[in-house]
């Protein structure tokens, strides 16, 4: 610690107990003091920068007492030894996550003492598509990049049964966001279904209703990079500092925070923090929060405290709706016959369907020939050609470790926690079923494992999901994602 700041300190400390409230009798007055040391005994100035000083206290309790009971007379303190004018913050340690040399603190400001300026640019070294998100004291807000796409709008978001509730819902909480109850927000639904598109669009139409408000969306992935970085440079609390000015956060694939308890904690944290300052959370995921393996209780209580919508496969009138939205903006229009045939064709998802749209207008267009219904067929058929793929014991464990969020190595390992046991059954299984690799082939590829295993997990497979819901619904799924 800086022992000149430890000097202003100790005399701040010296003028607040010379200036207590005189009691009646000296019993009091003793009893006043021990009461005021043992309260600033547990209080430690961690930093002074541009008049910005920071204190570092044990718990919420000690920053609302102070607040409460001694701000004035630490006011006339620091005004009396460090000068006019200063800002005070406080740094609240939590509790220590595993893995972490230091404890996580949350930084927040005085609330009667001025709030410092607003930052107009980034602070030298940092750069607008956060690959290194960090704060430096006494900086509330910096412009970012919001790291949204303008075509995910709501004008550009199609409505149908299968979305229509999570798109009202994400139109109320753009017109006002952090103020209604659907905080947080849980998008979920399988794979292109247009959760990142909703989650976006609400970003979108906040910063066109509240240009100030900070909004940043990315991927789980990314926020865990920047974690890792962060702890390596033992920089947490300035981690933590960075995403308490953000006013929507939209995090997507929130299920690849499974197994990784260091990130969860910090997630926690500053989940609390925003959610506590009314600050709009928005979260996709690809499974039910009950569904995400392998992550903290508080974490999935957490996102129930908001709401859950499920965005599911749309069918086959809103399917016809996203063709016609997605080619009159191209200026294309397809007889009746040619919609329909479109709408049956891509029936799995919204992202497969605008993929479908997009080769047909290329080919169309490179050809020089007019669309027809021949003419779809036959570039349907050359894209399901183009994109057959092959289904190998690699394939299969790749579908099925980004379906649970873990890592190959997990998968091949020989632990035997039930969060990489049944992902690495199911892996079995579906070798078996889409592959003519014998059993031991099957061990062989699934890290050295005797054939024996791979006929019980199996077996055990079949038989768990006809009376188990939940490996039943892993086994649905799983199967539409390897089979596309």
């Amino acid at each position: 610690m800086d022992e000149n700041l430890m000097m202003i300190w100790q005399k701040c400390l010296q003028f607040m107990r010379d200036n207590l409230n005189a009691a009646e009798d000296n019993s009091d007055l003793k009893k006043l003091e021990k009461s005021f040391d043992l309260l600033f005994d547990k209080v430690q100035p961690i930093s002074l920068v541009d008049n910005n000083l920071t204190l570092m206290v044990p718990s919420d309790f000690y920053k609302e007492y102070i607040e409460d009971n001694y701000l004035s007379l630490l006011s006339a303190a620091l005004k009396k030894n460090i000068g006019k004018g200063v800002k005070l913050w406080y740094s609240v340690m939590e509790n220590k996550p595993s893995g972490l040399e230091k404890p996580v603190t949350m930084n927040m400001k005085g609330k009667t003492v001025p709030t410092p300026k607003m930052q107009e640019t980034m602070p030298q070294g940092f750069s607008s598509n956060i690959v290194n998100p960090f704060v430096v004291p006494g900086i509330k807000k910096v412009n970012i990049d919001s790291n949204l796409k303008a075509d995910f709008s709501f004008d550009n978001y199609v409505e149908g049964e299968s979305n229509k509730f999570a798109s009202t819902v994400a139109r109320s909480i753009a017109k006002r966001p952090g103020a209604t109850a659907f905080n947080p927000l849980f998008l979920y639904g399988g794979y292109g279904v247009g959760k990142t598109h909703l989650g976006q669009a609400v970003g979108l139409e906040v910063k066109s209703q509240f240009p100030d408000k900070v909004v940043l969306y990315l991927s789980s992935e990314k926020f865990i990079q920047q974690f890792i970085s962060a702890a390596k440079a033992h920089k947490q609390t300035e981690f933590a500092n960075f995403y308490q000015m953000v006013d929507v956060l939209i995090i997507d694939d929130i299920q690849f925070l499974s197994g990784k308890s260091a990130t969860q904690d910090s997630f926690f944290h500053i989940f609390d923090y925003l959610h506590q300052n009314g600050k709009q959370i928005i979260l996709t995921s690809d499974k039910a929060p009950v569904d995400i393996m392998d992550i903290q209780d508080r974490i999935v209580s957490r996102f129930k405290w908001g709401l859950s919508a499920e965005i599911k496969s749309p069918d086959l009138d809103t399917r016809r709706k996203i063709i016609v939205d997605k080619l009159s903006r191209d200026g294309i229009v397809l007889t009746e016959d040619m919609l329909d045939f479109l709408a049956a064709e891509a029936k799995t998802n919204v992202r497969e369907l605008i993929g479908v749209i997009n080769s047909v207008i290329a080919y169309s267009t490179i050809y020089k020939s007019d669309l027809s219904l021949e003419l779809l067929k036959e570039t349907i058929n050359k894209i399901a050609a183009n994109q057959k793929k092959i289904i190998n014991i690699p394939y299969i464990q790749e579908v099925v470790c980004e379906y649970f969020g873990i890592k190959r190595e997990q998968l091949l390992s020989k632990t035997r926690k039930r969060e990489i046991a049944l992902p690495r059954q199911l892996a079995m299984y579906f070798a078996k079923e889409f592959t003519n690799a014998t059993f031991t082939k099957i061990g062989e590829e699934m890290g050295g494992k005797d054939h024996s295993t791979v006929m019980y997990a199996c077996d055990t497979i079949k038989d768990v999901s006809k009376i188990d819901k939940e490996v039943k619904k892993y086994v649905k799924e799983l199967t539409e994602k390897i089979k596309h």
